[in-house]
């Protein structure tokens, strides 16, 4: 799969011991609007998707994560590869946390179904939206986070901008 781009914040110690957690993300296009899991909590957005589990294809955790998160549901059949974001960084949970975020174009079912979220995810308000591509890159560039990852929403920012730029918005 193609590289995107990389995010290093260098502000990890090189030789700790890596935590490696790579993820299936899922770029659902209508109407010009994307499907983005939207935090009412801290007020960004996020494409759909997730880490997979130990025994998973990147398919099985792209159709599984997005169902959970937003209740869509992916059609098999419609899945394409899109890029690779690489991400190297301190966390609050390791000294070196290292992530490849895989990144799949997909149509889903129209209507959504419940949500399966997990306890963080209900904290945080994660909603289902279609929005303007446009005001999702203004809202997670421009406006206070709070504490939340400000690498995983200049990710998506990134991945937006890129779609734009090669005409798939």
């Amino acid at each position: 799969m193609r590289l995107l781009f990389n995010i290093d914040k260098k502000d990890y110690d090189p030789n700790a011991k890596p935590v490696v957690r790579p993820s299936a993300r899922g770029i659902i296009i209508r109407d010009g609007k994307v499907a983005m899991v939207h935090s009412t909590k801290y007020n960004y957005y996020k494409f759909p998707g997730g880490g997979i589990e130990a025994g998973e294809t990147m398919e099985q955790t792209l159709i599984r994560e997005v169902r959970e998160e937003t209740g869509l549901q992916v059609l098999a059949h419609t899945i394409r590869e899109y890029g690779n974001v690489h991400r190297v960084q301190k966390t609050s949970k390791a000294d070196l946390f290292i992530q490849d975020n895989f990144y799949f174009l997909c149509d889903t079912e129209d209507a959504p179904q419940q949500q399966n979220l997990d306890d963080y995810e209900e904290k945080e308000g994660f909603t289902l939206v279609y929005v303007d591509p446009y005001d999702a890159i203004r809202v997670n560039c421009e406006e206070d986070h709070g504490p939340t990852m400000s690498s995983m929403i200049e990710r998506d920012a990134g991945v937006l901008r890129l779609l734009i730029e090669e005409g798939l918005i």
